[in-house]
């Protein structure tokens, strides 16, 4: 029976659905086809979301801003917008000033005597594309370093490259008295390398905490980490400030009714133990319900933000990323926001005490206690600018 409500409360959870393939592929949903979370409305659109769509027909000029910012990376959103639409998609624009200014404004209006729909306006017009109206379409975007190529329901409309912004915000973009639809937003970020080679002594070490009895066992084999008993911590030698982290964890158990306890750390401070912000690993949620997640829960930002739904189940392989850049913070499992906050605490190095960390720091896998059990594999990291 629990099986059954956790994979009910799972499935509507998955709004629209990432599959585990586009999850490995390191696909991040940043609409959950039901709220807004994850995202700012700027100026005075009212913005909504009705049966899976997120709409504005009301209200004057405004735009909805992606609380995270993206670098290099795929992003694709569906849109549909009446014949005289006047609509666009902000690509790595600043949190401050005109989004169009900070960053690109990708066209949804073909009524433009120089920028139509498939251009960056106020940069190069696309190919000449007539989308029908009423009608859903598909932008697809990619952008690596300095190259932008556009791509409108398969067919590439544009390609061009331009330096002014090297990462940001998207934005939607909504005209006074033009009702604009969007859906099915996902972005895959680019350029992630390996940070574990399969050598724990390469470029990792393990850090203890004084007079433990137990300390945890780690090991590696086949490209995976393994790590039992403790508590402990294996760190990187190296340290990053700005990045998206993604790896795929599995939390072992024999008892249904024992959750292993774990973590990833970053920012910590090195040779400290258990330092930095912590992503829990902790798949208990109470009252047979995901959204009443047990200790903050998997995907939540430890101390400070509980994940929104227990997503990953034990037992099995799940997909995590985290994406750090500066005060913001937000996690993914298997594609799905769980965690977006902006820490709004002054500057220090705990965040236990209620300080936040802007520092460059290590990246920590965590041993909670003498039941830990867990492996991480496909750990790969990209610095964000």
């Amino acid at each position: 029976m629990r099986f059954l409500v956790f994979a009910a409360a799972l499935s509507l959870a998955a709004q629209p659905s990432v599959t585990p393939k586009q999850a490995s592929e390191g696909w991040l949903s940043l609409f959950d086809g039901k709220t807004l979370y994850g995202w700012t409305p700027e100026g005075k659109a009212d913005w909504k979301v009705v049966d899976g769509v997120i709409v504005s027909e009301a209200g004057d000029y405004g735009w909805l801003r992606s609380d995270m910012p993206f670098a290099d990376y795929v992003l694709k959103v569906d849109y549909r917008q009446a014949a005289d639409g006047n609509s666009g998609i902000f690509l790595r624009s600043a949190r401050e000033g005109q989004p169009h200014e900070t960053g690109y404004e990708l066209q949804m209006y073909e009524g433009h005597p120089k920028f139509p729909t498939g251009s960056i306006v106020n940069h190069v017009a696309g190919k000449k594309v007539t989308p029908a109206p009423d009608a859903w379409h598909t932008y697809e975007v990619r952008n690596v370093g300095d190259r932008f190529e556009v791509k409108l329901d398969g067919k590439t409309v544009l390609e061009t490259a331009d330096s002014k912004s090297k990462s940001g915000h998207f934005g939607l973009q909504h005209n006074k008295d033009k009702k604009i639809e969007f859906r099915n937003i996902l972005v895959r970020p680019l350029g992630l390398q390996p940070i574990f080679k399969g050598k724990l002594t390469d470029g990792w070490q393990t850090v203890e905490r004084p007079n433990t009895k137990e300390p945890a066992v780690w090991s590696a084999k086949k490209g995976m980490i393994h790590v039992e008993k403790g508590p402990g911590q294996l760190e990187t030698k190296q340290q990053w400030q700005n990045f998206v982290l993604q790896l795929d964890i599995r939390a072992n158990t024999d008892d249904p009714n024992r959750h292993p306890n774990s973590g990833v750390f970053f920012r910590g401070q090195p040779n400290v133990f258990w330092s930095g912000y912590e992503i829990q690993i902790r798949n208990q949620f109470q009252d047979a319900d995901p959204a009443k997640p047990v200790d903050f829960g998997t995907g939540g930002i430890y101390h400070n933000v509980p994940t929104r739904r227990i997503i990953a189940r034990d037992n099995e392989f799940f997909t995590m990323a985290i994406l750090a850049s500066g005060r913001q913070i937000a996690t993914w499992v298997n594609g799905m926001l769980t965690a977006s906050w902006r820490d709004p605490n002054p500057a220090g190095t705990a965040v236990s005490k209620k300080q936040a960390i802007e520092a460059a720091g290590t990246i920590s896998l965590q041993a909670h206690d003498p039941t830990t059990n867990l492996d991480f594999k496909n750990l790969k990291l990209v610095a964000l600018p």
